[in-house]
């Protein structure tokens, strides 16, 4: 393999590690990794999170590539509208994640106390295995659209690096690996603070919130931006 394509492959991994962390999706997979009382799960989620990712880059990716396509801008900025969408949806189903959980207070020896119960059935609770594993595949979808949302930008950037169809190939292969390692790393550092307030669970139903409350608002403002000020609609319109 040449030196320089070695050299373009290594920056393509760079990149993946980058855009891993970018706003929508470092917001994306804190709600989900909020959800979690273990670091490993939120590590893992990030893991899923840039399988997904990969997957639909390099399907997509290719197809256009051995077609020498474009996405329209229509359709390319509509599949970013539906991530906005997606984060909303994610905000708000991680507010009213703990609706089942109820607080109640009293005094002992002078001194106020909050305990904290869930009303959910204990049938649930038989199933954790069932939560575990859709817990993974959410991150995945999550991964899955916005690596369809992303591939229009994708292949302009690999048909601007590369020279033939396998070395772009193998180039979104390596930029989704830089993709999976720093969603890892990512989250695993913000599966800290949730795993740390797993017991003190005031705390961390406040910290979810706050995550669901921006992923709610980013959300809105991302389909805003684009609808409104990037013309999304008007182009709906024709």
């Amino acid at each position: 393999m040449e030196g320089s394509l070695l050299s373009v492959l290594a920056i393509g991994f760079l990149l993946g590690v980058k855009h891993a962390i970018e706003p929508d999706h470092v917001i994306a997979v804190s709600t989900i990794a909020s959800q979690s009382k273990r670091l490993w799960r939120s590590s893992l989620a990030g893991v899923f999170w840039g399988i997904g990712h990969t997957t639909t880059l390099f399907i997509v990716g290719l197809i256009l590539i051995f077609m020498k396509g474009e996405i329209p801008d229509k359709w390319a900025m509509s599949l970013e509208f539906l991530v906005g969408i997606m984060l909303v949806y994610l905000g708000v189903t991680s507010i009213l994640s703990f609706k089942n959980i109820h607080s109640h207070e009293h005094k002992h020896n002078g001194e106020l106390h909050k305990h904290f119960h869930s009303h959910k059935h204990d049938s649930e609770h038989r199933h954790k295995h069932q939560h575990k594993d859709i817990f993974y595949i959410k991150s995945m979808l999550v991964g899955l659209i916005h690596g369809l949302a992303g591939s229009a930008a994708m292949v302009l950037l690999t048909m601007s690096t590369v020279k033939s169809a396998w070395e772009g190939a193998v180039y979104i292969l390596v930029f989704g690996v830089g993709t999976v390692i720093g969603m890892l790393l990512f989250t695993t550092v913000i599966g800290i603070p949730f795993v740390f307030s797993a017991n003190k669970v005031s705390v961390n139903i406040k910290l979810t919130q706050i995550t669901g409350g921006i992923s709610t608002v980013f959300g809105l403002y991302y389909m805003y931006n684009l609808g409104v000020t990037e013309g999304l609609f008007k182009l709906w319109m024709q």
